[in-house]
């Protein structure tokens, strides 16, 4: 159980010893996690379904007909653009309420401001409209990146972190599965009108999102978050209730939790002093978090952005049936996390994320390649690709895992949101402008040349992971960056400050070593 000592100090709140990280992470594995990766984790099935729709339907919904005086070019880049400033904006903005107003009552919020803006986008009538609400469905999804992966990281066991994160981070592809299915019975004029197909496709991702809300109300809020917020009672009567509940259903006993964390605990955490942690105090893990969001979002666009255009242009692909090729590359991606997820945990972090991206970078050059050579049919272009991005799906959502567990709790969020934002930005802003115009030209080498570029900056990301990638497999978050919160950082805090301040400060008493743990 946890204790707590008053200690009388000014500022935010009082000094208190608790076991909770340490009870957290000794549990077992029960339907109450399955509770918690159904409540959470199935957002990102509708972030892939969004993105893919939009992209597929493009061409029906341009047509006359359709309800919507929309061309293409406005749907894939107009609104394809907004949805992407959306999401990094939402990242950010959610991000910072995040850290400072709970885990739970941000990713209640984001999900119903996604519900509500996904909805209102079926039943637009003007392309300003349809503009206007796909940047707020997008300011939605991405405050639930960073509210979700905090909750998920700090309420699921350090033992089964790394594969949880990895297959919910990897679901997005099973959403977009379904989105392309789903569209080739929207481009069916014979089975839908023209100006009702489309809308239904955003009416179901709204209704799929007001189940996800009624599931997700039992999700309770971060414990960890809890205690570092004065609300420790709060934290207890969680803990203690899932431990309850676990042992009811495993019919013993748990294991004693090992390990204590002294923390003084505060209402909020400035965003320079966010800033100064990241960039300051880890700058080793905050080239890591680039260098991977980085690598990842290029190696994307090089395939993505270029998809239909290379099927039609060099394999006579019609373009109603792209859909089909982009289930099965979707399924590979869906699998690589799901599959490899496990080994994060027991091989470790470092060398699986290493060798996700080197192996998904070599494959993308060996594709180069055949490409090249004029070896490749549509069908095994698809397959090289699916192969391709088993690994790069991997190692993409084990860079969202690595900034979410390699900085301090009260930075978490927004951590997840910088990196996030950045990447999402490079993607939807560097990625098109680059890659769009290399593969619609239908030169062969225009097409090699995105390839070895998304190839490359994989590879090199995968060497920065091998020599920065922190060995966090099986490790407290507490233990792998200590909460700035943690006694142990008071001396380092109460220097900075002093020396900001231009003066030495005393009456905290005397303090621990310095945080451990980092690179």
């Amino acid at each position: 159980m946890s204790t707590a000592a008053e200690a009388p100090s000014p500022g935010n709140g009082r000094t208190i010893t608790t076991n909770i990280p340490a009870r957290l992470d000794r549990l077992p594995w029960s339907r109450w996690h399955w509770t918690i990766v159904i409540g959470l984790g199935t957002v990102w099935i509708l972030d892939g379904l969004e993105v893919t729709v939009v992209g597929n339907i493009a061409g029906r919904l341009s047509e006359p007909g359709s309800g919507l005086a929309i061309s293409s070019g406005q749907i894939t880049g107009m609104a394809a653009a907004l949805y992407v400033a959306g999401a990094c904006a939402g990242a950010l903005f959610w991000g910072r309420l995040t850290d400072r107003f709970g885990r739970k009552n941000l990713f209640m919020i984001t999900l119903a401001v996604y519900l509500a803006a996904t909805a209102l986008t079926a039943v637009s009538f003007a392309p300003w409209w349809f503009f206007v609400f796909r940047f707020l469905t997008g300011f939605g999804i991405g405050g639930e990146y960073a509210a979700i992966n905090s909750a998920i990281d700090e309420l699921i066991p350090a033992k089964y972190r790394g594969r949880v994160d990895l297959m919910i981070n990897g679901s997005f592809w099973l959403g977009a599965v379904g989105g392309s299915l789903l569209s080739i019975v929207a481009l069916n004029t014979d089975l839908l009108p023209a100006n009702l197909g489309w809308r239904l496709t955003f009416a179901l991702g709204a209704v799929l999102a007001l189940v996800i809300l009624l599931v997700r109300r039992h999700v309770p809020e971060s414990p960890r978050w809890l205690l570092i917020h004065g609300r420790d009672r709060e934290a207890e009567e969680i803990v203690t209730g899932i431990e309850r509940r676990i042992e009811s259903e495993q019919g013993e006993a748990l294991a004693a939790p090992e390990g204590e964390l002294e923390i003084h605990q505060r209402k909020d955490v400035k965003f320079l002093e966010i800033a100064r942690t990241i960039f300051a105090d880890y700058p080793k893990r905050a080239t890591l978090g680039f260098s991977l969001f980085i690598g990842q979002a290029f190696l994307y666009n090089a395939i993505t952005f270029g998809f239909g255009a290379i099927l039609t242009k060099f394999f006579d692909v019609p373009a109603d049936h792209t859909g089909y090729y982009f289930a099965v590359i979707a399924i590979g991606n869906f699998c690589g996390p799901l599959l490899l997820g496990k080994l994060f945990d027991t091989v470790g972090r470092r060398i699986m994320i290493s060798s996700t991206y080197l192996l998904s970078g070599l494959l993308l050059f060996g594709t180069a390649w055949l490409f090249d050579r004029g070896s490749l049919s549509a069908s095994t272009l698809t397959a090289c690709w699916c192969a391709v991005l088993f690994f790069a799906s991997a190692g993409a959502s084990s860079a969202y895992l690595t900034v979410s567990e390699i900085f301090p709790m009260e930075t978490r969020a927004m951590s997840i949101a910088f990196f996030y934002a950045l990447g999402t930005a490079a993607g939807g802003i560097s990625g098109p402008l680059l890659f769009a115009d290399l593969t619609s030209t239908g030169k062969v080498g225009d097409t090699v040349l995105a390839f070895q570029i998304g190839a490359t900056l994989m590879c090199l990301a995968g060497l920065v992971a091998a020599a920065l990638a922190v060995r966090a497999e099986g490790r407290s978050l507490e233990d792998v960056a200590r909460p700035l919160s943690a006694v142990a950082n008071k001396a380092k805090t109460a220097t900075r400050n002093a020396r900001a301040a231009g003066s030495t400060r005393g009456g905290h008493g005397p303090t621990a070593p310095p945080a451990v743990g980092r690179p």
